[in-house]
This record gives structure tokens, C-alpha cells and sequence, in this order.
């Protein structure tokens, strides 16, 4: 599987708003404007992104820690993803599709890490 770049990186937070603060006012970091299911922000580091979620988000049905889990996460890009699919499933590394209809995919590395990879 060839990784092309890092996406993003995501931060549980528990106050968004003290987060918001710290990230917007305090860093200066610029704030995306993304479309979400759930309470979070995006902010915009270089050509990266830095992922707020809320950890109290996550105790819905929907994204429920079980499914997430309750890590932070690492974004990457890959040129093909259903290869990263097929070379993932050899090695027996369970995947999660993504929620969002998106073409996305999660799996943990060995220390339960939570990697997201979605497709160039």
C-alpha cells in the first residue's frame, strides 16, 4: 500500500469551547469549516488538518466508543484503497468502513491506535 500523505491528526476534547479558544484565539490557528454529524472543529495547521471531537459525541448509537474507539487518530492517503483493503485483510487487521458514506476506512495498529485511511 503506498501512503501518499498525513491528513489529519484528531485531539478527545471536553470542552469544545475552551478548545475552540485555545486552538483559535490563543494558537491562531485558522479554522475549517466542515459539515459534521457530531460536535468537533477542524483547524488548518501547514497542509494539515488538526481534528477536535468531543468526547461526549461519542456516546451515541451511532459513533459509539466501541466502533471509534476512544483515541486520538492518525489520518493518512493512500493512491489505492482497495488495495490498502486487501493488504490490511491479509495481515488479519480487522476494518471499519466509515460512517460517513465517504470512501474511508479505520483500523487499529497493534497498540489499538485508531489509523484512518482514505483514498487520494
Amino acid at each position: 500500500m503506498q501512503i501518499t500523505q498525513c491528513l489529519h491528526t484528531a485531539i478527545l476534547v471536553c470542552d469544545l469551547e475552551k478548545a475552540e479558544y485555545f486552538y483559535g484565539q490563543v494558537l491562531g490557528l485558522t479554522k475549517v469549516d466542515r459539515n459534521l454529524k457530531y460536535l468537533g472543529a477542524w483547524y488548518q495547521i501547514g497542509d494539515y488538518q488538526l481534528h477536535l471531537m468531543v468526547d461526549a459525541s461519542f456516546s451515541t448509537q451511532k459513533y459509539n466508543t466501541e466502533k471509534w474507539g476512544r483515541n486520538p487518530h492518525l489520518a493518512l492517503s493512500v493512491v489505492n484503497l482497495e488495495e490498502a483493503i486487501t493488504e490490511l485483510q491479509q495481515h488479519s487487521y480487522p476494518i471499519q468502513m466509515s460512517a460517513s458514506g465517504r470512501p474511508a476506512l479505520f483500523v487499529h495498529d497493534p497498540d489499538g491506535n485508531i489509523i484512518e485511511i482514505s483514498q487520494k
